[in-house]
C-alpha cells in the first residue's frame, strides 16, 4: 500500500501536467461545433457563421457537425460523452435545458456540459396568414375565445414555438390548440397552407415569407423588437409583459474541459461577434449577436430555467 500510494500520487501529478501542457497547444487541429439539429435553422447558422469568424481568431478550422435527434439530446448526449480537450463544443438552443424538465430519462447529467458563451438570439415572431383578421396579440386571445378556439402550430412538444403556446395559454388566457409538427419549418408551411391559425419561429425562418407576402408578423417575443421587422412591436409592448422567449444559440463544453480553454474559447467567439463582417450577416436575418462573460451566461441559463419550468408544468409537457 505505501508503495502504490506514491505510484498514484506520481501518475495524477502526471495526468495533470499532461493536462496543462496540452491547454498550452490548444488549438493544434481542427474544432467541433456539434449542432443537436438539421442544416438550415437558426442555429445552424449561427453555427456556422460564429465558426467561420471564430476559426480566424483561434488559427484553427472550425468545423459543424449536424447530428440531430430525440429533441436535441442525441447532439448534447455526445458532446457531453466526448473528450474534455477543447476540440468538441456543443451549440444547442433552449433544449438544453428544457429537455430535462418533459424528459423522464436523460442520457447525461446537466452538469455534463459546461456554458462557454451565449453567440445569439433570434427573437420568436408570432405569425398568421397574410388575410387573417387577427391584427395583434389582443385580437389573436379575443379570437381565440371564440368558437373552438385557435390552432398554433409547433415545432414539437418542449420547443420554443410549444412554450410561446403555453404562455399565451396560461399566462394571457388564450384558447389554443398546440399542434406538433416535425420542424419549425413544417409548423410555418402550415400556416401558410392554412391548416392551422398562427404559429412563432425564429425571425430567420420567417422573415423570407413575411417579405414574400405569405405571412403577416402580429408580434415579436424578445425583450426588444426585431432589427429587420422595426415597425412589428414586442408582446410586452402590447401589454403581455411575461410573453418574452427567444431562439437562442449557445456554446457548451464536456465538464472537465480545461479552464484557459473555455476562457480562451468565450475570447474568441466574442471578438468574433463583434466583427461587422459577421453581424452583417446575422442582423439582417434578425439574429441578435449576445456575447458576454462565462458567467453571464450562467446568469442567462439561471434565469431561463427558473422562468419556464413553471410554464412546463402548467402546460404538463411531456416527451412526445
Amino acid at each position: 500500500m505505501q508503495t502504490r500510494l506514491p505510484r498514484l500520487v506520481g501518475g495524477m501529478l502526471l495526468a495533470v501536467a499532461a493536462v496543462a501542457a496540452h491547454a498550452d497547444n490548444w488549438p493544434s487541429r481542427p474544432i467541433h461545433f456539434v449542432v443537436p439539429f438539421g442544416p438550415g435553422g437558426a442555429n445552424d447558422l449561427v453555427a456556422r457563421y460564429v465558426a467561420e469568424a471564430a476559426a480566424r481568431e483561434l488559427g484553427q478550422p472550425i468545423i459543424v457537425d449536424n447530428k440531430p435527434g430525440a429533441g436535441s439530446v442525441l447532439g448534447a448526449e455526445v458532446v457531453a460523452k466526448s473528450a474534455p480537450d477543447g476540440y468538441t463544443f456543443l451549440a444547442p438552443a433552449a433544449g438544453v435545458i428544457t429537455n430535462a424538465m418533459i424528459k423522464k430519462n436523460m442520457p447525461y447529467k446537466e452538469d455534463d456540459l459546461v456554458p462557454v458563451v451565449l453567440m445569439a438570439v433570434s427573437p420568436s415572431v408570432i405569425v398568421v396568414p397574410p388575410d387573417s383578421p387577427i391584427k395583434d396579440l389582443k385580437d389573436l386571445i379575443a379570437t381565440s375565445k371564440k368558437g373552438q378556439g385557435l390552432t398554433f402550430s409547433t415545432a414539437g412538444t418542449g420547443s420554443t414555438p410549444h412554450f410561446v403556446a403555453a404562455m399565451l395559454k396560461y399566462k394571457a388566457g388564450a384558447r389554443l390548440e398546440a399542434i406538433p409538427y416535425k420542424s419549425g419549418s413544417e409548423g410555418v408551411v402550415a400556416v401558410i397552407g392554412k391548416q392551422v391559425d398562427a404559429t412563432s419561429e425564429g425571425s430567420p425562418v420567417v422573415l423570407p415569407q413575411i417579405k414574400g407576402g405569405k405571412l403577416r408578423p402580429i408580434a415579436s417575443t424578445w425583450n426588444r423588437r426585431v432589427a429587420a421587422l422595426q415597425d412589428v412591436p414586442t408582446a410586452e409592448e402590447q401589454g403581455f409583459k411575461d410573453l418574452v422567449i427567444g431562439h437562442w444559440a449557445g456554446l457548451f463544453a464536456p465538464k472537465g474541459t480545461p479552464e484557459d480553454i473555455l476562457n480562451r474559447m468565450n475570447a474568441a467567439v466574442n471578438k468574433a461577434l463583434k466583427s461587422s463582417e459577421l453581424r452583417a450577416r446575422l442582423v439582417p436575418q434578425g439574429i441578435d449577436p449576445q456575447g458576454g462573460s462565462r458567467e453571464d451566461f450562467r446568469k442567462f441559463l439561471a434565469a431561463e430555467k427558473a422562468r419556464l419550468a413553471p410554464v412546463a408544468k402548467a402546460a404538463q409537457m411531456q416527451a412526445d
